[in-house]
Formats: C-alpha cells, sequence, structure tokens
C-alpha cells in the first residue's frame, strides 16, 4: 500500500530560546506530541535523567541548544525533565536503523532509514542571532538533526552501528545538530566528535565546502577516523564494535559497490540510492528500517535536495538564496511510501 506523506518546512530567524518558544507554542496540541507522549507510555525509559549533569552537558558543548530546550519546554507548557527526556539528547537510547550513505569531495547523499511513526516530518531552516551557524536539515525529536548543512557548506549524515555498552553522553541527533551549529569545516567537525560524549556507536561522515571529507567510527570508548566514499551500518577500523548480525548491512554496502561509482553525476547518484529496485533503498519499515527519505547536500553551492518515500523527483533548495533572507514559499515537502504503518505528524 503506497501512502502519502508529508514533511513541514519550518523557518526562523532569531534567538534560541524564541525558537524554542516558538515551536513549543506550535507543537503543544499536535499530533506528533501527543504520539511521542504514547510512545514513552508504552516503551519505558532505560534511563534517569539527572537535570543539573545534562545543563552542565549543554552549556559546554551547545549553550543555544539548551536555551531552546527552554523555550521549548516554556511553549509545550512542560516540565523540563519532561521535555529532556522526549527531546534532549542526552542519555537516550535509540533502537535499530539502518542508512546509506555516499561522500565524495562534491557531495553528500544519503538514504535515512527508520520506522515511520517515529519520523518527526519537519525540514528546518533557523538562522540563529545568538550562538552558532544557521542550519538546514530534517529534524529528530524536534531539537535534534539526522542530517543537514550549515551556512559554512558544512554537512553531515550519520549511519547506526550498535547500541550495546552505552556511555553517558549525547546520541545521534543531537551530535548532528551539535556539530553544525558549532563546526565550520571538517577539522573542526572532526575535533568535535572526538571531544563530545558518544552514548551510543555511529558512523558519522561530514563533508564541507573546500572538498574535505571524513567517516568517523565514533563509540562510547574511542572515535576512529577514515575517509571510505560509501558507508552502511558497521564499522571498517572498529570491527571488534560491530554488532554479530551485520549480513544486512554488508548486503547493502555490497549493492553500493555494484550501482554506484565515482564517475556519476550527483542526480545519478541521488537517483540510485533512491530506486528500490537496486537494493540500496529498502522497505522494511515493520523492522525499523525502511528509507523514508533520500537527501543530498552539496557544500560547494550551498543547496540541498530531498525525496521523501519513492522519487521520482528530488526537491532542490537554495540555502544560500534562504541565508540572503528569501524564505520558501512552501510550505510542505510531499512523498509516498510502500507501507501501511501511520506517520508521527499525520492522521
Amino acid at each position: 500500500m503506497k501512502r502519502e506523506f508529508r514533511s513541514e518546512i519550518i523557518q526562523f530567524r532569531g534567538r534560541h530560546y524564541d525558537f524554542g518558544l516558538f515551536q513549543g507554542e506550535s507543537l503543544r496540541d499536535s499530533l506528533l506530541l501527543k504520539r511521542r507522549a504514547r510512545q514513552w507510555h508504552l516503551y519505558k525509559p532505560k534511563f534517569l535523567i539527572d537535570l543539573e549533569d545534562t545543563k552542565a552537558a549543554y552549556q559546554n558543548y551547545a549553550p543555544g541548544l539548551w536555551e531552546e530546550l527552554q523555550g521549548l519546554s516554556e511553549g509545550l507548557k512542560l516540565p523540563l525533565e519532561d521535555t529532556l527526556r522526549n527531546f534532549g539528547g542526552y542519555r537516550v537510547p535509540g533502537p535499530k536503523s539502518g542508512c546509506s550513505t555516499v561522500i565524495t569531495e562534491d557531495y553528500l547523499i544519503r538514504n535515512y532509514d527508520y520506522l515511520p511513526n517515529t519520523y518527526d516530518g519537519r525540514y528546518v531552516f533557523f538562522q540563529p542571532t545568538d550562538y552558532g551557524y544557521a542550519t538546514v536539515g530534517p529534524s529528530q525529536r524536534i531539537v535534534g538533526r539526522m542530517d543537514g548543512m550549515n551556512e559554512h557548506g558544512l554537512s553531515i549524515a550519520y549511519n547506526f552501528t550498535h547500541r550495546k555498552k552505552p556511555g553517558l553522553g549525547f546520541v545521534c541527533h543531537s551530535i548532528g545538530r551539535i556539530v553544525l551549529e558549532q563546526a565550520k569545516n571538517v577539522e573542526e567537525a572532526v575535533h568535535l566528535l572526538k571531544e563530545i560524549p558518544h552514548r551510543h556507536s555511529f558512523t558519522y561522515l561530514v563533508l564541507d565546502r573546500e572538498g574535505k571529507k571524513q567517516t568517523i567510527e565514533a563509540t562510547p570508548r574511542k572515535v576512529e577516523v577514515h575517509d571510505r566514499a560509501l558507508c552502511t551500518n558497521h564499522f571498517h577500523i572498529q570491527k571488534d564494535e560491530n554488532r554479530k548480525y551485520t549480513k544486512e548491512s554488508v548486503e547493502r554496502l555490497g549493492a553500493l559497490e555494484r550501482h554506484w561509482q565515482e564517475d556519476l553525476s550527483f542526480e545519478e547518484s541521488f537517483d540510485t540510492l533512491n530506486d528500490p529496485t537496486k537494493g540500496i533503498f529498502v522497505e522494511e519499515y515493520k523492522n525499523w528500517s525502511g528509507t523514508i527519505h533520500t537527501s543530498g547536500y552539496r557544500p560547494k553551492e550551498l543547496s540541498t535536495y530531498i525525496s521523501l518515500g519513492i522519487g521520482p523527483s528530488r526537491k532542490k533548495i537554495s540555502f544560500a538564496d534562504w541565508l540572503e533572507g528569501r524564505d520558501l514559499d512552501e510550505k510542505y515537502i510531499t512523498g509516498k511510501l510502500q507501507t501501511d504503518l501511520p506517520f508521527a505528524n499525520m492522521e
């Protein structure tokens, strides 16, 4: 069953606290928030929120995000502890997921694979006037970013590896947002990813406007760096950190190696990842690993691309134009998925 779904375009320029307040007020009575509350009722969190510890971590690595969370709490009319549990991204466990990524000197393209009823359905533009760099990308748990680009062209995506032996630290989508707001190039991004405490084990892929690229294998215990062009859901250096079962990830990597070559254009590469006949775009939605969107970033021209579900159309967005004050007229990005599962933000 092919179902249509959409992602709301959010645009905001101003202070982090005001952005949080704006988001909280707009989400207070939303279906997305009601479904988040239901998820926490059904799946009890396996962690505790230490308010002072969390505050110290955010103020150390991302003071603007701490203020945004405070504004979000005010807008939602929720206690700060509840806001941190739902959206804070510090010490929060994450279920398994997929994801496939291609990175070259000119572009970063990734498939985001997950469960539809966890997908925010929000594509966010934010230009802060207090801390950090302007960013664009799809949100995860409101404050986080699952991939994205900043005003300097630095682009990031992450791929899940495992969540065994978790540490005290930030989860992937919070780390994505922190890197985008704090680092202007790959060198700064790698330094930050080595310094920040990691809750789980993920691969982070970063690309900047100078064409520099790195792939970072990060765990709570160690961080390693290499520059492979293709990535799925297992480590290549820290092999002892991989899950016992990596067959599906290895098969998807094999599909990438068969169908992607360096001489493909950006458009051809994007369509390769977005094609369900190639074995890279997957539709295992009930197993938490179906492709929800394909996103692309071209730092040298400050442009982003996204396709929700199966193409054929790619929406191109000029982030350069938006940074100059030209807001998008559209309110939504739309697409279709081959699933009968519900979406977090839609009936």
